[in-house]
Order: C-alpha cells, then sequence, then structure tokens
C-alpha cells in the first residue's frame, strides 16, 4: 500500500508517519519504481505505536519497548511502572485543577454581587499584581 493507503489504515495522516521515520519508529520502505510501498506488517507496527500511546507511553518509551526483545519482561515491567508513576502524578495534578475550577463555579452563583469568581481568579491587571507584591 502507498504512504496514503498506510495512514488512512492506521487512522494518522501522513506527516505523522514520516514523522514517526524520522525518530526510528517506523522503517522507510525502499523505493523501486514508482511510490514506496507498505506492507501489512508496517501497518501492524503502526497499529502498536498508536496503541501505546493511547496506554500513555511517550514515543522514545515506545521506541524502547519496540527495541526490546519479546522476552525481556523485566525491562517491559520497568518501563511500565515507570510510566504509571507518571500517569498518577499526572491524575494527581488534574484532580487539584479540577478541584480549584470546581470551587470557583461554586462561589459563581447568580445569587451573588461583585465580579465573577472565575473571570477574576484568571484576568490579570497589573495594579492588582503590583499591590499584591507590595503586602
Amino acid at each position: 500500500m502507498k504512504i496514503g493507503e498506510l495512514a488512512r489504515a492506521g487512522g494518522v495522516n501522513v506527516e505523522t508517519i514520516r514523522y514517526y521515520q524520522r525518530r526510528g519508529l517506523l522503517a522507510q520502505p525502499v523505493r523501486h519504481e514508482g511510490p514506496r510501498r507498505y506492507t501489512r506488517s508496517d501497518l501492524g507496527r503502526l497499529q502498536s505505536i498508536r496503541s501505546a500511546q493511547t496506554a500513555g507511553f511517550t514515543l522514545d518509551e515506545i521506541a524502547t519497548l519496540l527495541a526490546l526483545d519479546t522476552g525481556d519482561r523485566t525491562a517491559a515491567r520497568d518501563l511500565a511502572r515507570v510510566r504509571i508513576a507518571a500517569l498518577d502524578e499526572k491524575i494527581a495534578t488534574l484532580q487539584t485543577m479540577r478541584g480549584a475550577l470546581a470551587r470557583l463555579a461554586d462561589e459563581c452563583t447568580s445569587e451573588q454581587s461583585g465580579p465573577c469568581p472565575i473571570i477574576d481568579a484568571f484576568s490579570f491587571e497589573p495594579e492588582k499584581s503590583a499591590k499584591s507584591a507590595r503586602t
């Protein structure tokens, strides 16, 4: 299949495939006569990359996974545990952000007067910043 067909079958755009090739995640087929042709194996590798991304792995981690021998359970498990820890940290950060936004939304009731706490929390006023920096 041509690169456009591979892209469609893999649910990505052509530039994504080219980027993966530059990163060494996908091989670039040799050009014979006419356009380069990709195989089912290339599609399988592309789908593996996309699946690993969905699981939260970075492209560097995916390159490491792809380079591992299929029997190297220890290295794969260690890589997964590092990714799990990073995801846990990200989840904690997102929960903190959600809590702060939920509090602002609760404070922004229509019965209250004055500035909306949501808009007020995200507006930058140089005078206000200078006063709080002095106090």
